[in-house]
C-alpha cells in the first residue's frame, strides 16, 4: 500500500477488522473454518480490494477455502457496506496468503540448520 494514500490504509483496516469478525460469526460455511484474514489492499478509488487469508490445511482446504470466501464475497460486501460509512464499498477478491507459509518452512530450515539435523552439510 502505498505512503502517500493513507486513507485508502485506514480503509483497508478497517475492511480486515470487520470481515474478520463475520467471517467468524456470519459465515456457516464449512469450507471457511478457521480462516485468518492477513492483509487488505484497496485501490485509491476503493473500487477494489484484495483480501489476503490463510488457513491452516492442506491444498485441497486451502482451495476450498478460496472458493467457499469467493462464492461469498457478495454477502460479505453486503456486510460491509451495513458496518462501514462509505460511498462506495469495494469488490472483494480473495487470494491465499503464501507468506505465512513461507515463514514457518524458513523457520523450520533455520531450526535444522541450528540444531545441526538432516540437511546439516557440515565436514568431519
Amino acid at each position: 500500500m502505498p505512503k502517500d494514500f493513507p486513507r485508502a490504509r485506514r480503509i483497508a483496516d478497517q475492511i480486515q477488522r470487520e470481515l474478520s469478525e463475520i467471517i467468524r460469526f456470519e459465515i456457516k460455511d464449512p469450507r471457511v473454518g478457521m480462516v485468518t484474514i492477513t492483509g487488505v489492499e484497496v485501490t485509491r478509488d476503493n473500487e477494489h480490494a484484495k483480501v489476503f487469508f490463510t488457513i491452516l490445511g492442506d491444498p485441497a482446504q486451502q482451495e476450498a477455502a478460496s472458493r467457499a470466501l469467493s462464492h461469498a464475497a457478495g454477502f460479505l460486501r453486503s456486510e460491509l457496506a451495513q458496518r462501514l460509512q462509505l460511498r462506495t464499498v469495494p469488490q472483494l477478491r480473495f487470494d491465499y496468503d503464501v507468506s505465512v507459509e513461507r515463514g514457518v518452512r524458513l523457520s523450520n530450515l533455520i531450526d535444522e540448520a541450528v540444531s545441526g539435523k538432516p540437511g546439516d552439510k557440515k565436514q568431519p
